[in-house]
């Protein structure tokens, strides 16, 4: 990738977001070298103003910040990094520095279930369905989709809720094993979202909501 940056000002300020949940995570700063350092390892290194050097975020801790994209604003002299966390990104052992609390976003589950799988650990249930295949994966995605019916015929919102999340994990494992990208559904629906938003007639085509 290639970043522009205006350093002509000083060290430039630097926001890190969470690439699946988009959490603002913190905020450091950079000057050229600590930003070099950084495209060059994509692991996101700072320039520490109380150490006054250069520090990767999680050389102690071991949570270290997996750079994903980088992007600058208008004047290109602040810089905002999505990343994958390894681990808390405040020192405080919370999530963010700005919240106390975990941000939670269903994008996360294909993030997990990719994790999983790559462990290969053996009392993971995800790798127990994987390991099973697509007839195990489908059935079990039948199995849960018809507890939400169950549920929802017995007007039982509390079951529903509950099946209803089962019914989410299970379709991401479903897309984990035909190598289907959540993004790639994201796309769909933006652009049905779209096509719905603009159409202006009073009767609706089939690939408009």
């Amino acid at each position: 990738m290639t970043v522009t940056v205006d350093f002509s000002k000083g060290l430039v300020p630097v926001i890190l977001q969470h690439y699946v949940t988009k959490q603002v995570l913190m905020l450091g700063f950079m000057n050229e070298e600590a930003f070099n350092k950084t495209m060059e390892e994509n692991v996101v290194t700072f320039y520490s103003r109380s150490k006054q050097r250069l520090w990767t975020k999680g050389e102690s801790s071991g949570h270290t910040q997996q750079v994903v994209t980088i992007h600058t604003d208008c004047d290109n002299d602040a810089i905002l990094i999505e990343v994958i966390p390894n681990g808390p990104t405040c020192h405080t052992g919370n999530q963010s520095c700005f919240s106390t609390k975990t941000h939670f976003a269903v994008q996360l589950l294909e993030h997990t279930i990719k994790e999983r799988s790559r462990t290969n650990h053996s009392k993971s249930y995800t790798n127990y369905l994987l390991e099973q295949g697509i007839e195990k994966i489908t059935k079990k995605f039948g199995e849960e989709s018809f507890e939400v019916v169950i549920g929802a015929m017995k007007n039982d919102n509390k079951e529903v809720i509950n099946e209803a999340a089962d019914l989410i994990y299970h379709l991401f494992v479903l897309l984990h094993s035909l190598n289907i990208s959540f993004s790639a559904i994201e796309k769909v629906l933006e652009q049905r979202h779209h096509k719905s938003n603009n159409f202006k007639g009073e009767r609706d085509s089939i690939e408009n909501w």
